[in-house]
């Protein structure tokens, strides 16, 4: 057990490491996205760890993805991309809670909840990210009346779609964790999708009106998109 615990802390430090090098996280969220990696593979194993990667990964990649055309729109991610632990904390903290509840009591609603959080924040990055680029008429949410791109609620086709598959790209993680996978699969898949929504509708009321602000906006959301994952495998299983 020692053993694996030097392993597992040697690979995340080199994790952390090359997110600062590459400028995706400063060094606060870097250690911030160590320490709260070393708890997931801790707790959950290689599965969950490895949807959090990919999370991390595909969320820099749709971050740099036609930087210098969102900083023309004023849609760009504050300080060139690079984020803080606060951030971290905001996208990753709920999946934490979800897992330390699995490792306690040992059941699948818990895996799912974990992974639709999971699944929450990638779909709301990519449909963010993404969706400035090739989402043509973003709406509110809530009204439906155009609006600029990157404002607090704004939704499109095109933002949906890569919300849908964002939370699609977690969901096989969950798979190998449980016998009921068709279950898992929608669960998280579903869960995730309306999270990302629920992050939108929190954007554009209490976001908009200063009560919360972008991580702790991700932290409700992805906490939301938890419960409703676990809700569904709940109701399908």
């Amino acid at each position: 057990m020692i053993e694996r615990l030097a392993v597992d802390v040697a690979v995340i430090s080199l994790l952390g490491l090359g997110s600062y090098r590459l400028k995706a996280l400063d060094a606060k969220g870097s250690l911030a996205a160590a320490a709260l990696g070393l708890l997931i593979i801790e707790l959950g194993g290689v599965y969950p760890f490895l949807a959090m990667l990919t999370f991390v990964v595909a969320g820099v990649l749709a971050t740099k993805y036609r930087f210098n055309y969102k900083v023309k729109l004023k849609a760009a991610q504050e300080r060139g991309g690079i984020r803080s632990w606060d951030n971290v904390l905001g996208n990753g903290l709920a999946a934490a809670i979800f897992l330390t509840v699995e490792y306690l009591v040992h059941r699948d609603t818990f895996w799912a909840a974990t992974f639709a959080s999971i699944a929450t924040v990638n779909g709301d990055t990519l449909a963010s990210e993404l969706g400035k680029v090739f989402g043509k008429i973003p709406r509110l949410i809530t009204s439906l009346r155009p609006a600029r791109p990157g404002t607090n609620g704004a939704v499109s086709l095109a933002g949906e779609f890569f919300a849908l598959l964002g939370a699609l790209m977690v969901a096989p993680f969950a798979l190998p964790l449980t016998s009921h996978t068709v279950q898992m699969l929608l669960a998280v898949t579903i869960g995730g999708w309306l999270g990302v929504n629920v992050d939108s509708l929190i954007g554009a009321t209490l976001e908009n009106r200063g009560i919360t602000d972008n991580n702790s906006t991700n932290f409700l959301a992805s906490l939301t998109g938890g419960v409703l994952g676990a809700l569904v495998f709940s109701l399908v299983v």
